[in-house]
């Protein structure tokens, strides 16, 4: 069996036959994982013409699409040993075309349980085969397996694609008049990177296959279950009046017959999916409570912004979709501002998280005193931007302290549990909240009499609740400026190369 290629010249995937260039191969992936992150079951951007069509309510189509947010969170700890026991040519042939199937299936269904569940398919395989390309192409990235370059640049694709999505599949929309146009030429896309895959790549192995067992598949199956009834409590909380509705009632008992399932199995099992341990860590807490801030602050536009574009400025879809635009550019800036403090600054990547933390309060702050029936949509650039950079900051160096904190063997499975609050729980609670504070708002303002129209009252009610975001941002600034956060250690730890993770993952299915 041939051995690893040796790092002579340009960089080489060794799966691509020998008549592709050798300076084209990476950049090949690098378009691979473009296309994986750009794809989905239901788009965003598509939201107002699906809910049209097929008469669904908002919240149906939101929890479609959480579906898909929480597949992308459920992989992390199957990665490797799906790695170590296909070829990369088997798993990104398989990605490829369950995606495109997903993609072209959802087309011609209206059931809203099926389309959820192509949607969370579509996120599971998503998150699979952008990570068979970038692990694949690290080195290219960074030769020193240095994380502090290899999450900046990682995010650039992950975060962009988030915020570009959406921009790509309004104007596709604009154009055709046809909400299935973005489905079709993301299915044409993975049919294409498919295709490539097939003709110019071989399988290729590093080492002996390891055997494909220990595979929690029911841990996964509850967890998933257990973020989803979460998610549904507070997406559906308005529309069945919460706690008011027998619906309501049963997912919190299910939410706890879940949760109650999935620690009594993780205590159980030799192979849990997510394993004790790996919530023993001291500073794991603290670290999921700040993304569960950078979930908040990051929920504001879902209902704030977008109450306020709709109905006090009147802005349709199209004029707003440029906002998307804009974010896109600030994750970009965010992700290599952080790769330019690292690298050319020598800084502190824990000193970073003060400036993500002021970036994002600059928000709130700014759309407080925005706020105005007349504004012009060029006077939102500025704020939205500033919150994408801060956003972007948190995402690499939060990552970055994560992969600090744990061994290599307990670290993707902390992106889960990171995904657990990030990937759509935290965020629907949020925006639950927010959509329940603003009704109430609002008929507070209006039992008060006061001598306004709806369109006024509802701009006084969105200014209220920014200026209380407002106060829970400086607060939580005021933390962070006063208590100086220290690395875990003085000096990175770097990536582990694949053969010494395949020998250690071995030992641990022996």
């Amino acid at each position: 069996m041939p051995g690893p290629p040796m790092l002579q010249g340009p960089f080489r995937v060794p799966s691509f036959n020998g008549y592709i260039p050798r300076r084209l191969q990476p950049w090949i992936y690098l378009l691979f994982a473009f296309i994986f992150q750009m794809s989905g079951g239901i788009y965003g951007g598509a939201m107002s013409q699906v809910m049209g069509e097929y008469s669904l309510m908002r919240e149906d189509v939101l929890m479609i699409i959480m579906f898909n947010v929480v597949g992308v969170a459920m992989p992390f700890p199957l990665l490797f040993k799906m790695k170590f026991h296909f070829t990369n040519r088997q798993l990104l042939l398989n990605a490829a075309l369950v995606i495109a199937a997903c993609n072209f299936l959802i087309m011609w269904t209206d059931s809203v349980p099926v389309m959820c569940i192509l949607a969370y398919i579509a996120g599971f395989f998503k998150l699979c085969g952008t990570f068979e390309c970038m692990s694949t192409i690290q080195l290219w990235m960074t030769s020193k397996r240095d994380f502090t370059i290899f999450f900046p640049l990682l995010y650039c694709i992950v975060l962009g694609n988030m915020f570009l999505s959406p921009w790509v599949t309004e104007h596709l929309i604009y154009i055709y008049q046809d909400w299935r146009i973005i489905n079709w030429t993301m299915t044409g896309a993975l049919l294409l990177v498919a295709l490539i895959v097939y003709v110019t790549t071989h399988d290729f192995r590093f080492m002996k296959p390891l055997p494909f067992i220990s595979l929690d598949y029911l841990g996964c199956i509850l967890w998933s279950a257990w973020m989803l009834e979460f998610i549904f409590f507070f997406t559906y909380g308005e529309h069945y009046n919460w706690l008011d509705s027998k619906i309501m009632q049963m997912d919190i008992v299910l939410f706890i017959f879940t949760g109650y399932f999935c620690i009594q199995r993780m205590l159980h099992i030799r192979h849990p999916y997510i394993a004790p341990a790996a919530w023993k860590y001291k500073r794991l807490i603290p670290l999921l409570i700040l993304f569960a801030f950078v979930e908040f602050m990051g929920s504001t536009p879902k209902v704030l912004q977008t109450a306020f574009t709709g109905g006090v400025l009147h802005f349709g879809t199209f004029t707003t979709n440029v906002l998307n635009f804009v974010e896109w550019v600030g994750a970009i800036a965010g992700c290599l501002f952080c790769l330019f403090w690292c690298k050319v600054l020598h800084q502190k990547y824990t000193r970073l998280l003060t400036i993500g933390v002021a970036t994002m309060v600059c928000y709130p702050v700014m759309m407080y005193f925005l706020i105005d029936p007349r504004l012009n949509i060029e006077a939102l650039y500025l704020p939205i931007f500033l919150r994408s950079i801060g956003n972007a900051i948190f995402f690499c160096m939060l990552t970055i302290y994560l992969e600090e904190l744990m061994p290599f063997e307990h670290f993707f499975m902390g992106l889960t549990m990171a995904g657990i609050i990030r990937n759509g729980p935290v965020s629907a609670m949020c925006s639950g909240l927010y959509s329940y504070g603003l009704r109430h708002q609002m008929a507070e303002n209006m039992s008060r009499g006061l001598p306004y129209d709806a369109g006024n009252l509802l701009m006084i009610s969105i200014r209220e609740l920014y200026g209380l975001t407002c106060l829970i941002g400086i607060g939580v600034l005021i933390i962070f400026l006063l208590w100086d956060i220290q690395p875990i250690r003085s000096t990175l730890k770097k990536m582990p190369a694949w053969n010494f993770v395949g020998r250690k993952m071995k030992k641990n299915l022996a």
